[in-house]
């Protein structure tokens, strides 16, 4: 399994975070390890982080082949695995933009995380919108919003939609994200039945 370094970084670097971490109660597996086209969706996700960003993290249990860490209660949700996350990275040296992806999406590819990664201004967060609603687990995000997802964490809020109602955000419209990538690029799987529909593999 490839891996990736994570080297120290500043200012202008972009980090990718990958949240494999979620506790897949509702489909019986690790979404993680689902497969499609052969590969998982860790590992899928991982390799699409992998072609913009300039360092990566994994939070979760390690299988998407990058350096890995835990929030320290695992399964509390992506908003405290995203404060943990963007802990570890700033502790590492990185100050800059961050890529959020969660593995539950599998058909996010290289082009839309590169269309985050460079939409100007580049200096605020940006979160696409599918079907009029934010969709925060495929998004890029400044350093406060790292931090203010610490605070809410710290204060019982499990949701990255809390994460939206405190920090300073531009919205991604669905026209522009959609020139670079399918229709159903956020669409996530959570179910059996999503795994049917999506025809991904179940883990071998």
């Amino acid at each position: 399994m490839r891996r990736y370094r994570l080297p120290v970084s500043g200012h202008g670097a972009i980090a990718g975070l990958l949240l494999t971490g979620g506790a897949s109660s509702r489909m019986g597996v690790d979404k993680a390890r689902l497969r499609r086209g052969g590969r998982s969706l860790a590992e899928r996700a991982a390799g699409a982080l992998g072609e913009v960003c300039d360092l990566l993290l994994e939070v979760g249990p390690g299988v998407g082949g990058l350096e890995a860490v835990r929030e320290p209660e695992p399964g509390a949700g992506p908003l405290a695995a995203f404060a943990a996350g963007a802990a570890a990275l700033h502790e590492r040296g990185h100050e800059g933009a961050v890529l959020l992806l969660a593995v539950d999406l599998p058909f996010v590819e290289a082009s839309l995380l590169r269309l985050l990664a460079g939409h100007e201004p580049g200096g605020t967060t940006l979160v696409p919108v599918a079907d009029g609603v934010p969709q925060p687990l495929c998004g890029r995000y400044q350093p406060d919003a790292g931090r203010e997802a610490a605070r809410l964490v710290a204060r019982g809020s499990r949701s990255m939609r809390a994460l939206l109602d405190e920090v300073a955000w531009q919205a991604l419209p669905e026209d522009v994200w959609r020139a670079v990538a399918s229709p159903h690029a956020l669409d996530d799987v959570d179910t059996p039945a999503d795994v049917e529909r999506f025809r991904l593999e179940w883990p071998g």
